[in-house]
C-alpha cells in the first residue's frame, strides 16, 4: 500500500466499532494517527473492542460524549451513523472534517479502482466484474459494501491490481479526493429517504462518484437515466449502456451484446434471470472492455453466472416448482425486477417492515402471481392490495410457515419466490437471515420435513 504522511500525528476520531470501523482503527494507527474510537453501544465487552485496546486504541462506548470532539482533526464515520444525529451535527458545527473509510482506501491504494453504486443492481454488477476479472489474466480485488471492509483490502493491491468497490450513498457522502478511473452508476430511483433529506440530497450523494473524475476516467451509466446528467460539471468520458441499440456503448441489438460495434454474446447463451439483470451484465462488459478483460474472461463469466446469495438466488427445483430467494428486495422496485424475471405462474412470498409506502408501484408486475404468502408489519397492506388484485392468499408467522404453505397451492413449472418487497427488521436482524431462513426451510421441503418442522 502507498505509506501517506498526511494523517502522522493527527488527533482523529473512528465513529462506529463496526467492520469497517476495526479495521479503519488499526489503518489509522499503522499511519502514525492517534486514534480514539467511539460507538453509542456499549461494545466494551466485545472483541474487536479488546483488541483495539490492546493495541493503545482508546475506546469509548454505549454514549457520545463531546468531550470527544476537542482537538479533533478528522472524524471517519461509518456510513450506517445518520449526519443527522446530534453528535455529528455538533461536529459539523466545529467545522471537523467527516470522511468515510472509501477515502482511506482511495488514498492508500497502488492500483487502479473501479467503483459501482446506484439504487439497485450494484453488488450484482460488482460480482460480474469480479468474475469476468477472475477468469482474466488481471487480479481484481472486491471490497466496499458488497462484505470486505476497502481499506482493508486496498492494504493488499499491488500497483498492477484493480480495486473493485462496491459503494452506497451513505460513503459518498464521506469522500473528499476519491477518483476512481471507472465508475459504474447503475440506476437511481428513490431510496433511503429516512436517511438523506430528500431525493435531490440521495442524487447528489451517488453522483459524488464522479466529482474527482478527470477526462482519463470514464462514467458507465444507464441510457434511459441520461436527463440525469444533463448541465451537471462532469469532466470523465461517459459510456453509456442500454437494452436498445445504440450508436456505441454497451447494447442489444437482434439479441446480441455489444461494446461499440463488437459482438460479444448472445442473451440466449446468458445464465443469469431477469430482464433487469441483462443492465447489470451491459454495465459490467462495459467496465471490463474498458479494463482490457478478453472477451473470452466475460463470455465465460455469462455463461456460468447464476448469481449471488439473496439476489434472485435460484435455490431447488421440488416436483417440477422451482424456488428462488430474492430476500435482498427490500424495496418495490426490486421487486418490479424479481415479478418481471419470470414468465411462469409465481407464488410470491412478500412482506416485513413497515416504512410507511404503499404497494401500488407494483400494480403491473403482477400480472404472473398467482397466489401471495404474506407476513410481517405490512401483512394488514399486502392483504388489502391481494384483494383489489384478486389474488388468492395466505396470512403467514414468518417466511418458514409461507414456505410450509406453498406445498398446499403449487404445481408443476411454477415458480415460488420470496421478494418481500420489504425490510427485514421487524422479523429478521437482516435479509441475509431472512433469506437463509427460506433456504434452510425449503432444503427440509427436499428431505420431506418441512411441514412438520417447530
Amino acid at each position: 500500500m502507498k505509506h501517506i504522511t498526511k494523517y502522522q500525528d493527527k488527533h482523529i476520531l473512528v465513529l462506529g466499532l463496526g467492520k469497517s470501523g476495526f479495521e479503519t482503527a488499526k489503518l489509522l494507527q499503522q499511519l502514525g494517527a492517534i486514534v480514539t474510537v467511539n460507538d453509542g453501544k456499549d461494545v466494551s465487552q466485545t472483541e474487536e473492542c479488546h483488541a483495539l485496546e490492546a493495541l493503545n486504541i482508546k475506546v469509548v462506548s454505549g454514549e457520545h460524549p463531546e468531550d470527544l470532539l476537542n482537538d479533533i482533526d478528522l472524524i471517519v464515520k461509518n456510513p450506517g451513523i445518520p449526519y443527522k444525529i446530534p453528535f455529528v451535527q455538533k461536529a459539523l458545527e466545529k467545522n471537523i472534517p467527516i470522511i468515510t473509510e472509501v477515502e482511506l482506501s482511495f488514498e492508500i491504494n497502488e492500483g487502479k479502482t473501479i467503483a459501482i453504486t446506484g439504487t439497485n443492481g450494484k453488488t450484482t454488477v460488482t460480482s460480474l466484474i469480479g468474475d469476468m476479472f477472475k477468469y482474466s489474466n488481471q487480479q481484481g480485488l472486491l471490497s466496499g459494501n458488497i462484505g470486505f471492509v476497502a481499506c482493508k483490502v486496498a492494504q493488499m493491491a499491488k500497483p498492477e491490481d484493480t480495486l473493485i468497490t462496491e459503494l452506497s450513498s451513505f460513503q459518498l457522502m464521506g469522500i473528499e479526493t476519491y477518483q476512481p478511473h471507472i465508475a459504474v452508476i447503475t440506476n437511481i430511483y428513490s431510496a433511503h429517504l429516512d436517511y438523506h433529506k430528500n431525493q435531490d440530497e440521495y442524487v447528489e450523494a451517488k453522483l459524488n462518484i464522479v466529482k474527482n473524475q478527470t477526462e482519463n476516467d470514464y462514467l458507465i451509466f444507464n441510457e434511459k437515466q441520461k436527463e440525469i446528467l444533463i448541465n451537471r460539471p462532469i469532466k470523465s468520458k461517459i459510456v453509456y449502456f442500454s437494452t436498445s441499440p445504440l450508436k456505441e456503448g454497451a447494447y442489444i441489438k437482434d439479441d446480441i451484446i455489444y461494446f461499440n460495434d463488437e459482438k460479444i454474446i448472445s442473451v440466449d447463451d446468458i445464465v443469469l434471470p431477469g430482464a433487469h439483470n441483462l443492465e447489470n451484465i451491459l454495465a459490467s462488459i462495459a467496465a471490463c472492455k474498458l479494463s482490457n478483460i478478453s472477451n473470452e474472461s466475460i463470455i465465460h463469466t455469462l455463461k456460468t453466472f447464476e448469481g449471488i446469495k439473496h439476489r434472485l438466488q435460484f435455490i431447488k427445483t421440488i416436483q417440477g416448482v422451482k424456488y428462488y430467494n430474492d430476500s435482498k428486495a427490500t424495496n418495490t422496485l426490486a421487486s418490479q425486477f424479481a415479478l418481471s424475471a419470470f414468465q411462469q405462474p409465481i407464488h410470491w412470498l412478500c412482506g416485513g417492515l413497515d416504512r410507511g409506502n404503499g404497494f401500488e408501484d407494483l400494480n403491473q408486475y403482477i400480472s404472473k402471481v398467482v397466489h401471495m404468502y404474506i407476513f410481517g408489519e405490512t401483512t394488514n397492506k399486502l392483504v388489502e392490495f391481494a384483494e383489489q388484485h384478486q389474488i388468492p392468499y395466505e396470512v403467514c408467522k414468518d417466511v418458514k410457515d409461507a414456505v410450509n404453505k406453498t406445498a398446499q397451492f403449487t404445481n408443476e413449472g411454477e415458480v415460488v419466490l420470496l421478494s418481500p418487497a420489504c425490510a427485514s427488521w421487524d422479523q429478521y436482524p437482516n435479509y441475509e437471515m431472512r433469506g437463509d431462513a427460506f433456504i434452510n426451510q425449503v432444503k427440509l421441503m427436499v428431505k420431506g420435513e418441512a411441514i412438520d418442522s417447530k
